[in-house]
């Protein structure tokens, strides 16, 4: 049973952003599929997250803190005794993403045995090395999935189509603030057990946009504008998460200058959305005969420059 915090190389007291930023770290170096030709690479990857998870959870992670739980999550033994061998589950793929299983275990002793082992002498039948008490059914491990969201999904919070290892497949709620590395638990979709099903744990990677980027709860856009929407202002189609809309350009408009869409970003934790940020970027068209023959008998007023003293 090894020590989340030691496996995580984080201290006992870090923060949940460190404890965050190292599991992201580990899992990346120790992905199944980035050491298809290193398997005890996968298995460290199964302990990495097992640990993540403890302690990300409040209740389990004080309960640690307190020696209530183990480092795989299970009751600490009575009388300081050790408790039984847990299985580790096989991981298996899924449908259009990839999984390697890991499970956190859960053996517990009948109390009627455990006071018969200790005075009356004898062994339980469910193979506690201790040899005081009856192996309680164990639950089935946990199998961990690595989903690929695309950004505008994200934004949105479309459902997302999910095959599972056994083949069944479900409608995926994304949560609001999701972001990459965001976690979701699905109750009783891991490996089957005596004590009921294990969980899937979904890690959420959302793609890049090839125009689009985020910026917190914010959306950001380069918009290219002709000089003469700059010079003379209109309306102008802008795409958003959502759908195109149209966009006032104001005249006299210089590239750099950025207008906001409320409400057009990624759905907040708290509720309500973020904005769009359109950055407009002023297209100056090369070669272009007409422009240059007015730029040459043209002297802009003043200087664009006085502001930086130059």
């Amino acid at each position: 049973m090894a020590d989340p915090y030691q496996t995580l190389g984080v201290a006992r007291g870090a923060a949940e952003a460190d404890i965050k930023k190292a599991y992201r770290k580990l899992a990346k170096e120790l992905h199944p599929d980035r050491n298809t030709d290193n398997p005890k690479a996968a298995e460290r990857f199964s302990q990495v997250t097992s640990a993540y998870d403890l302690l990300m959870d409040k209740d389990k992670r004080a309960r640690f803190d307190r020696g209530e739980i183990d480092g795989d999550g299970n009751p600490t033994a009575p009388f300081g005794y050790g408790a039984g061998a847990r299985p580790q589950a096989g991981g298996r793929p899924g449908g259009g993403f990839s999984s390697q299983g890991f499970e956190f275990g859960g053996d517990n002793a009948d109390m009627s045995d455990i006071f018969e082992g200790l005075f009356g002498g004898r062994t339980g039948g469910g193979g506690f090395s201790s040899g005081f008490g009856r192996r309680a059914a164990t639950k089935g491990g946990n199998i961990a999935y690595r989903l690929q969201v695309p950004f505008v999904d994200a934004a949105t919070l479309a459902p997302q189509r999910v095959t599972l290892g056994d083949g069944s497949a479900i409608d995926l709620k994304l949560p609001a603030g999701v972001e990459d590395g965001t976690q979701m638990r699905l109750s009783g979709k891991g490996e089957p057990g005596g004590g009921g099903a294990g969980d899937a744990i979904v890690t959420i990677e959302v793609q890049p946009h090839r125009f689009f980027t985020r910026d917190g709860d914010d959306v950001r856009l380069d918009l290219p504008i002709s000089l003469a929407e700059a010079v003379l202002g209109g309306s102008v189609r802008a795409p958003t998460v959502d759908k195109p809309v149209m966009l006032t350009i104001p005249k006299g408009t210089s590239s750099g200058r950025t207008l906001r869409l409320k409400g057009k970003g990624f759905h907040r934790k708290g509720g309500g959305r973020g904005d769009q940020l359109v950055t407009l970027m002023v297209d100056v068209p090369a070669d272009d005969a007409a422009l240059v023959r007015f730029v040459e008998g043209w002297t802009p007023p003043g200087n664009p420059r006085a502001a930086l003293g130059v």
